[in-house]
């Protein structure tokens, strides 16, 4: 089996779960590419709690975790099953962190309304992480590095989350805009320091001044990249297989290590 890549999708609006759309047409493409997984680890950025636990059900339930979209989009089932022995597997790579094993979250829009178009048959099994709040950005980071032994046992592991994810400043209207100027510059910024592979900025993203806090808000859609990053191998590729920014203030950028 090759080493599988690992992915960072910036996810955006879950309505991309119905579209068909530049983003979703190259989520598929992805799919396509990619050697078959045995299963997916996805960290998502809308299971951010306190405390680290990873999913165990057989047949985890599709989550609407959101309000106000068309009734179309709660209808969306992805029924993709579970793998109980990849959830013991990252506890065990995951201690002595404590890992409690859920069986009461399921598979959040993060996470499905990307995979919805990357494996739209559900038939990869999928097993979710969550991200502990109460942690620095370093933890993330080295999570992500004892997760690496992963990608050399067919696991592909997925981030889902977005780079530039400021709603306050985002366009709801129906008339697209352009990317600020902020979020562009964080972009293209993050862009050099990945190419470089300089990962200590990135973990400690505070420290790259306004335009990294105009695009990082919140660190729940930006932690999910530290975990797909920590996983990486030396002097290993990197490329960019979706760009754009949506509202002006949501990058969907998508980071692909090998």
């Amino acid at each position: 089996m090759p080493t599988l890549p690992a992915l960072f999708f910036g996810h955006g609006n879950p309505m991309n779960a119905l579209l068909r759309n530049s983003y979703t047409d190259r989520w598929s493409r992805i799919g396509a590419a990619t050697p078959r997984p045995k299963a997916i680890l996805c960290v998502s950025a809308h299971w951010y709690v306190p405390g680290a636990a990873v999913t165990i059900n057989t047949a985890p339930r599709t989550i609407h975790d959101f309000g106000g979209f068309p009734r179309e989009l709660y209808q969306v089932s992805y029924p993709a099953p579970g793998d109980p022995d990849l959830a013991r597997r990252v506890q065990k790579l995951l201690s002595p962190v404590s890992v409690n094993l859920e069986e009461r979250w399921g598979l959040d829009h993060g996470t499905w309304s990307v995979l919805c178009h990357v494996y739209p048959q559900a038939d990869v099994p999928v097993v979710q992480l969550s991200i502990d709040e109460t942690k620095p950005a370093s933890f993330h980071y080295e999570i992500g590095q004892r997760l690496a032994p992963l990608r050399d046992e067919g696991i592909l592991i997925v981030g889902s989350g977005n780079l530039v994810h400021n709603l306050h400043t985002y366009a709801w209207g129906s008339h697209p805009v352009d990317p600020y100027d902020w979020a562009l510059r964080f972009e293209r910024e993050v862009r050099e320091l990945l190419l470089g592979n300089q990962h200590r900025p990135l973990v400690q993203y505070e420290s790259l001044g306004r335009d990294a806090m105009l695009s990082i808000p919140t660190p729940d859609h930006y932690l999910p990249l530290l975990y797909v990053l920590g996983t990486g191998k030396p002097a290993e590729p990197i490329s960019f297989p979706v760009e754009g920014v949506d509202g002006g203030s949501i990058s969907m950028l998508a980071v692909q290590l090998g």
